[in-house]
């Protein structure tokens, strides 16, 4: 059924097309909002100003626009203000930050002229730049290729389909094209620290959650290798497919190294891929006083790693590598279509405007088809720091775990529960998980430092991951001694 529809003039608050260039004055209304936004002042934070904002940013649709002015004043006077605190100098939660200055630039050049992730123009180069740089940054062979995602999730997705992929392909199976075999079983080893993206992979890829077999840790959170040699043979025993054994490079609780050569070794052994999630972790490569403990990447077939994490791109930038490359195409190439493959009439190198080539398959070798450019944002960072700028902020941050380290061990009211190996220290004041407890929630109520929590051994943990470019060494002490405060505070009498 077709519909005439009649051609209006330009709607009522929506710019003239001549006038939609014109984004320099926007920008300069915006930017002052962003700097005061950078200082981090004691302002109150958003949740309690929610009742103050909230009526503007969620009412109802408007029947009328109001123009670019409305949505620049909301912005300035009401968005921005009340944004995500992630990037504070106290803030050491989970393994997150804000952009630092180089990467907002970059998301505000991709948002304008990034568009889609294929053709032939500067910003789809950058995508292979940027993966490229980022290999030789954390010891990732030259001769693995990838493909930047949304995030950790993804790429894990991504490197455990090309690797079940690979595992039914030795078996004769096309497992992509056709699916398992009827009453077969496919396996992901893991030990219990990895992250809970890995066990969303296998459910996602048809072997289930319980298809990652959890594999006990020793007293320091590495996996334990006599434990995984068991589990891999019990399984085989029983007919399962061993898909993949993953190495953690950087545990999200802890930041406990696996033994990567061992878990290369056993992999090997039992013909079977080796996957390295690199998510946090691997960026510590790039300093020559780290990176031997991320040596066996060079074995493995399959690496992650966030730059969004310690190379602060802002969220929503991963990279998947991948030893064959033509692998992820098997696994997940969505099929041609008349209307986007259809659409080019020549090979990259040979293309004379941009829109006549697709340029790398990147949308074939991952779940996104649309997808925004990502490598601008990695080559920023990249380009202002390069890798000796990203050692000293990766060694300045391991410093900072073992300054944390050392105080607790050093002070009668504090306990260090694990020693750091990498940015995040677990420590916590020497009473029972209840006062711990109450130390967090207070911390972040009552104080500018905002670390979060796992657990050690049984025991509630105070656990801060220093990987914000913005932390400071008194910043770091500043959440030592609050922490020993509120904890007087709390056992006082």
């Amino acid at each position: 059924m077709s519909t005439n529809v009649q051609i209006t003039p330009v709607a009522l608050g929506e710019p003239d097309p001549a006038e939609l260039g014109r984004l320099t004055p926007t920008i300069e209304q915006l930017l002052p909002a962003v700097e005061e936004f950078w200082r981090y002042r004691d302002r109150d934070d958003a949740a309690r100003a929610r009742p103050d904002w909230l009526a503007r940013a969620g009412s109802e649709l408007p029947e009328t626009g109001g123009g670019i002015d409305a949505v620049v004043r909301d912005l300035t006077e009401v968005i921005i203000p009340n944004g995500s605190r992630i990037g504070e100098p106290g803030w050491t939660g989970f393994i997150t930050t804000g952009p630092t200055t180089s990467a907002v630039a970059a998301w505000l050049a991709s948002a304008t002229a990034g568009g889609q992730r294929y053709m032939v123009h500067a910003f789809n180069h950058l995508e292979r730049v940027a993966l490229d740089w980022m290999a030789q940054l954390c010891g990732i062979p030259a001769a693995h290729q990838g493909v930047l995602s949304s995030g950790g999730s993804t790429a894990n997705l991504v490197a455990l389909g090309a690797a079940r992929q690979w595992a039914f392909e030795q078996r004769g199976v096309d497992v992509s094209e056709h699916g398992f075999p009827a009453g077969v079983l496919g396996r992901v080893y893991a030990s219990e620290q990895a992250h809970h993206t890995i066990q969303r992979s296998t459910g996602v890829l048809g072997m289930g959650r319980a298809g990652t077999r959890h594999v006990a840790c020793d007293a320091q959170g590495h996996i334990d290798v006599a434990a995984l040699r068991e589990a891999l043979a019990e399984d085989q025993r029983n007919g399962v497919v061993p898909v993949a054994v993953v190495g953690i490079a950087g545990t999200t609780d802890t930041g406990a190294i696996d033994p990567l050569d061992d878990l290369a070794e056993i992999a090997h052994e039992h013909t079977t891929w080796f996957h390295v999630d690199g998510a946090y972790g691997l960026i510590a490569a790039a300093s020559e006083h780290l990176r031997p403990a991320f040596a066996a990447v060079q074995h493995a077939d399959s690496v992650i790693v966030d730059p969004h994490k310690w190379l602060a791109t802002g969220v929503g930038c991963a990279a998947t590598y991948v030893r064959d490359a033509p692998l992820l195409l098997r696994a997940f190439a969505q099929g041609e279509a008349a209307y986007l493959e259809g659409a080019f009439s020549s090979d990259e190198p040979d293309a004379q405007v941009q829109f006549d080539a697709i340029g790398a398959p990147y949308m074939d070798m991952g779940v996104e088809l649309s997808a925004p450019s990502r490598g601008v944002l990695v080559w920023a960072v990249l380009r202002e720091l390069g890798r000796a700028g990203v050692a000293a902020r990766v060694e300045r941050h391991v410093g900072f775990a073992q300054h944390v380290a050392q105080r607790a061990r050093e002070h009668p009211r504090l306990e260090l529960l694990l020693d750091p190996e990498l940015s995040v220290t677990c420590f916590r004041y020497a009473a029972d998980d209840a006062v711990n407890s109450e130390i967090l929630l207070r911390l972040r109520r009552t104080t500018r430092s905002i670390p979060t929590s796992t657990t050690v051994d049984g025991q509630l943990a105070i656990r801060p991951c220093f990987i914000t470019p913005r932390t400071r060494l008194e910043d770091v002490d500043a959440l030592v001694d609050q922490v020993i405060a509120i904890g007087d505070e709390l056992t006082a009498g």
